[in-house]
């Protein structure tokens, strides 16, 4: 069946991607950023991309849409920040709910960092689910490691999934698709000795591990970067450079460790290599940084799908006997 969904958010497409890759046609994806924008835009000219305020947006025009998704902003709930929750005027959550009212979905799906489902934010998560309650849905939040569905890194998020109360017995987490991931030196050995470095096999076989996750940052620091502190401390273990993204890979003669350059943690971010993304070095990686994977993305939503298609069969099925 052809399933709908609107996103908010959108930002390079990450989650939108995998929500193609699960069988969802976009009727809007909105973002703020112009250069998230125009990537999208690139990338997929057909698509409905609205560049807007998500305080400003209403979605009563795409009422009945099968999802409502979205990735909200992270720094409320970040360890990396004050995590101030609520009190954080970055916090989307609630006018993703008045979305959700307003446009009605038969499935919701918002990811979030792992911060988010700290003890301290257990009263804030309640709050969500029991106004979710009051607008006919029934949810559950569930960490989701991207390393499981082939992602090479160690990005654990926060997903929420919430159907219509008689879908939800229709739905089930999926479960990790991969026992072993690919490590970063493998998976980005033909973008490393792309330019003659003859140290690149050798460097491979050093960076044969996940990699951290990738942060994105905000427009407060300055140029791109892997990672505070302790990710870089990571980063060095698998011999990588993280106190910058590089412009090119490295050149014949080149000694040290490496810095990646945007294609390549756009690859470790699970983007396809046709992805391309727009704006200057910076502006491109922080949109990576910041995306959603692509492979864990489309393992909900075909979760999502198998519910929504499992409770349309016995509609179908008594419509057709009807008939």
């Amino acid at each position: 069946m052809s399933l709908t969904s609107i996103e908010i958010c959108a930002g390079a497409g990450g989650q939108a991607l995998g929500l193609e890759q699960a069988g969802f046609e976009h009727a809007s994806l909105i973002e703020i950023e112009p250069s998230a924008c125009a990537t999208l835009r690139i990338n997929r000219p057909a698509w409905n991309v609205v560049e807007a305020n998500v305080c400003a947006y209403s979605a009563e025009r795409w009422k009945g849409v099968d999802l409502f998704a979205g990735g909200v902003p992270c720094p409320p709930f970040s360890k990396a920040g004050k995590q101030l929750g609520a009190d954080d005027a970055r916090d989307l959550f609630p006018e993703a709910l008045r979305l959700v009212a307003e446009c009605q979905p038969q499935a919701v799906m918002l990811e979030n960092v792992r911060g988010l489902l700290d003890p301290r934010f257990a009263p804030y998560r309640a709050q969500l689910l029991e106004r979710l309650q009051a607008l006919g849905y029934e949810g559950q939040w569930r960490v989701l490691n991207a390393s499981d569905f082939g992602v090479s890194q160690l990005r654990p998020r926060a997903i929420l999934v919430a159907l219509r109360r008689p879908l939800l017995a229709h739905f089930a987490w999926p479960a990790p698709q991969f026992s072993k991931t690919i490590g970063v030196g493998p998976l980005l050995l033909d973008l490393m000795k792309a330019n003659g470095w003859e140290g690149a096999e050798a460097w491979s076989e050093l960076a044969d591990g996940t990699a951290p996750t990738l942060v994105g940052g905000s427009k407060k620091h300055g140029g791109p970067d892997l990672g505070p502190t302790r990710a870089r401390a990571a980063w060095s273990n698998l011999a990588v450079d993280g106190k910058g993204v590089a412009d090119a890979a490295p050149l014949s003669g080149f000694t040290g460790s490496p810095k990646l350059t945007v294609r390549m943690t756009a690859r470790i971010q699970g983007f396809p290599d046709h992805w391309q993304f727009s704006g200057r070095k910076t502006a491109a990686y922080r949109q990576i940084g910041n995306a959603f994977p692509p492979p864990v993305a489309c393992a909900i939503g075909r979760a999502i799908a198998r519910a929504l298609n499992a409770a349309a069969k016995p509609k179908l099925a008594r419509a057709s006997l009807a008939a």
